[in-house]
């Protein structure tokens, strides 16, 4: 059975030769282009009976025209915390043939003209109706009489009984062992990256210190119990550093901190409904929200906020007050209605 999946966290990226400007060398482009055109029944509608594969390709290749493959690269890393490279064309290939440069320059031209003119209007509008139509049949006609040669140079079979790409063994193994690698924290950070985060240590919200102090001010006013917990805590240290842990490294991985680079410097709202503490300990729970309508979601099993630990408490023992709660041995004080704070995604 043959069916894709999609992982934000792990992007899928051919390994083909980039240049200076653009991440995709023409002979990955060409054998892109030849797979959409083997397509049946694709659920987006882009197959072979498409009459504008070509251009909707070259939209595709053109989405980071003017970037080296490096800075292609980087930019996912960052983005999505790690990279898994699937092997697409072989290193021993020959030569892109003549004929296959010369439409693929053509179509090239005829999409920097269009765009130039037209902005992002679909080909079968404009000025260039005729000659996109004429391009999209030459293409096709170029691409099917250099089936053969297409086929040589990929490390990807195609299986005709079942209309998919079905990938040798060499494939199935290099993207299995990157696989492994990230799911054991192995990954190796490409070297921009590596700059970046090889002194982070973990990835959290900051809070607003002052909105943190105001709301137990106000909740010491409203419940005795909190009152009698808290007035004698030396915690503004521990409030001037308010955070929610998201990632750390030592207990998720090195790709768990990076994956939360998609979001660094950006606002999260964070809902503070509870207080739960011990003579030893206290934290605020929290509930996190979304940025773009992505939830933001912590590796930690509990989401919360310490506000104080005793001499020779790590500040990790916070992550024990649920189970000493369900004990019987920590209080636990509602906030209602809960304070909702922004906060901001930071690496540190």
């Amino acid at each position: 059975m043959c069916h894709s999946t999609r992982a934000s966290a792990v992007p899928v990226i051919p390994d083909s030769e980039g240049t200076d400007s653009n991440p995709f060398a023409l002979d990955a482009l060409a054998v892109f282009m030849f797979r959409v055109l083997q397509r049946d029944n694709h659920p987006g509608n882009l197959d072979k009976s498409s009459p504008n594969v070509g251009y909707v390709m070259l939209m595709f290749y053109h989405l980071y025209d003017g970037k080296s493959r490096k800075y292609f690269e980087d930019e996912l890393v960052e983005r999505f915390g790690s990279l898994v490279k699937i092997p697409l064309l072989k290193p021993d290939r020959s030569p892109l043939p003549a004929s296959l440069i010369s439409v693929l320059e053509e179509g090239i031209n005829l999409y920097n003209l269009h765009t130039k003119r037209h902005g992002r209007l679909e080909s079968n509008k404009g000025s260039y109706v005729q000659e996109w139509a004429k391009w999209e049949k030459k293409l096709r006609d170029t691409l099917s009489a250099n089936a053969e040669y297409l086929n040589s140079i990929q490390f990807m079979a195609r299986l005709t009984a079942v209309s998919c790409q079905v990938p040798f063994e060499f494939a199935v193994q290099q993207v299995s062992e990157q696989l492994r690698k990230i799911a054991k924290g192995d990954y190796t950070i490409p070297s921009t990256e590596k700059r970046k985060l090889g002194t982070v240590v973990f990835a959290a919200v900051d809070l607003p210190f002052a909105e943190i102090q105001g709301l137990l001010n106000k909740l010491s006013g409203m419940n005795s119990r909190a009152e009698a917990f808290l007035e004698d805590k030396p915690m503004d240290n521990f409030l001037r550093k308010a955070h929610v842990t998201l990632a750390h490294k030592k207990s998720h991985g090195v790709s768990a901190v990076a994956s939360y680079g998609l979001y660094l410097h950006r606002q999260v709202p964070v809902e503070l409904n509870a207080l739960l503490f011990t003579d030893k300990m206290a934290a605020l729970q929290v509930q996190l929200g979304s940025i773009d309508d992505e939830k933001i979601v912590s590796k930690n099993e509990w989401p919360h906020v310490t506000i104080w630990t005793g001499e020779g408490v790590p500040p990790k023992e916070a992550n024990t007050l649920p189970q000493l709660l369900s004990e019987g041995k920590a209080t636990v004080v509602e906030i209602n209605p809960p304070l909702t704070v922004s906060g901001t995604v930071e690496f540190y």
